[in-house]
């Protein structure tokens, strides 16, 4: 008799064949989808090169190098710029000015219009602030020191407003159009010519006196603001409406700069400063890779929570004042501090350690019910394997008992029993399969007797 096919087994390798392809398509899922590798190059949209965004940005290049991300800095006219880029995916990551976020934009809109705004158009763009990273006051130097009264002081003089496009324009115009110095159509009125002129080479015009104003918005670290602080014959304005500009435009807050912060020596300045001021943000795409998010993180944990003229020690990076939604890294960083393994293992040692964490996670979730299931197959298995042998048995007692065998159909019968007693032999079967197997081969001992026993 033919050995019948082992359906048992063909069940048993499919599940493992399963098993095998369900394996595959987690690593799949989870190595390409879930946790890819970290991208080892960045793009980030600074400023001009005389500006603080790029110095700033020379820091985090340094930093981001030492764990091997190359990242790459691209100059620009400013926020304005900088916010086009990363909204147009141009730019991974890049500073953007107080006041040009869609939540900055939302609360002036309410303030302006006395209208809520949806806040899920707020939660609509594609980017993300990974923290606030610093003060960018508003700067208002001149030659004119009667600024502190306002800035309707300024008609019919020539005033730089920083470079076309640029945030700072933006505020400086702003702020202009408040003080009734531009008409509707933003154009200047009572004579005053504006210069769109920024950075270094603005502030060299207003200390040769080819300009009576400057309006910049920078943080203290820019060059430009080191350079006009240090100059004398300047007035640095404090502006007495301050407090109510900032009621009027939200995105504006007020710091102080306090008396002989600047120079003790030269008691400079002479009085307390009231600044308006925005705050910069660190800007990044959505999808940004988490471990790059952490990394941008500490970066500027280190860059900038050293204090300044007008920020305290750690103020900053800080996850409150953002003109964009805190991204999800973020919210757990301030909150948790460094992920666990990148405290105590290097940058890509600890992404590969994560990532094969959750490698392993899908699978175990996918072995632990199989590895439950196998034992219970595997009995069963065995369990067809007696029932197989029994039937063979019960077909050869039959055959005995309805006819009489020939010497050769006699001898293969022999060679079926002594196969069904080797297979036996060789199969370690549970303890709780001992009388079945014992009295299986009983049997086989009992169909061996009659097949020696001649037919009378």
């Amino acid at each position: 008799m033919p050995r019948k096919h082992d359906k048992g087994g063909l069940v048993f390798w499919g599940l493992l064949a399963l098993l095998a392809i369900a394996s595959f398509i987690s690593f799949w899922l989870v190595a390409k989808k879930m946790s890819p590798t970290p991208p080892r190059t960045l793009v980030m949209t600074t400023g001009s090169a005389d500006g603080a965004y790029h110095q700033f940005g020379l820091k985090y290049q340094a930093l981001l190098k030492l764990h091997g991300v190359a990242l790459t800095l691209s100059n620009s006219t400013g926020s304005v710029e900088n916010l086009a880029r990363l909204q147009a995916g141009a730019a991974d990551v890049g500073f953007v000015q107080g006041g040009l976020g869609p939540m900055a934009t939302a609360a002036h809109t309410r303030t302006a219009n006395f209208e809520a705004v949806d806040d899920d158009w707020a939660q609509a763009t594609p980017l993300r602030s990974l923290a606030t990273i610093g003060h960018e006051p508003v700067w208002i130097f001149s030659r004119e020191p009667k600024l502190s009264a306002g800035l309707g002081a300024l008609r019919g003089r020539r005033v730089a407003v920083g470079v076309a496009g640029s945030g700072n324009q933006t505020i400086a115009l702003e702020l202009l159009g408040n003080y009734g110095l531009l008409g509707a159509q933003l154009e200047p009125l009572g004579g005053t010519e504006l210069l769109t002129v920024g950075g270094l080479s603005a502030a060299d015009l207003l200390i040769n006196q080819a300009i009576d104003a400057f309006i910049l918005v920078a943080s203290v670290q820019a060059p430009a603001v080191q350079k006009l602080l240090a100059s004398d014959g300047l007035s640095l304005a404090s502006l007495v409406q301050a407090e109510g500009l900032a009621r009027r435009l939200p995105y504006f807050q007020t710091v102080v700069l306090k008396r002989g912060s600047v120079s003790p020596l030269l008691d400079r300045p002479a009085d307390d400063i009231t600044l308006l001021s925005t705050t910069t943000n660190l800007v990044v795409q959505e999808d940004l890779h988490p471990a790059l998010a952490y990394l941008l993180l500490e970066a500027a944990r280190q860059v900038h929570r050293t204090p300044s003229l007008l920020a305290r020690p750690g103020e900053f990076p800080s996850p409150q004042g953002t003109d964009f939604p805190l991204s999800d890294e973020s919210a757990r960083y301030f909150k948790n501090g460094r992920p666990f393994l990148q405290t105590y293992l290097p940058f890509w040692l600890a992404n590969l350690v994560q990532r094969m964490a959750l490698l392993i996670l899908p699978l175990l979730a996918l072995l632990l019910p199989m590895l439950r299931l196998l034992p219970w197959l595997r009995v069963w298995r065995q369990s067809r394997r007696l029932y197989r042998h029994y039937g063979e048995l019960k077909f050869l007692e039959q055959e005995l008992m309805t006819r009489a065998l020939s010497a050769p159909e006699r001898q293969h019968a022999l060679e079926r029993l002594s196969r069904i007693e080797q297979d036996i032999q060789s199969t370690r079967f549970p303890l709780d399969f001992s009388d079945r197997v014992y009295t299986l081969r009983q049997h086989v001992d009992l169909v061996r007797s009659k097949l020696a026993t001649p037919d009378p």
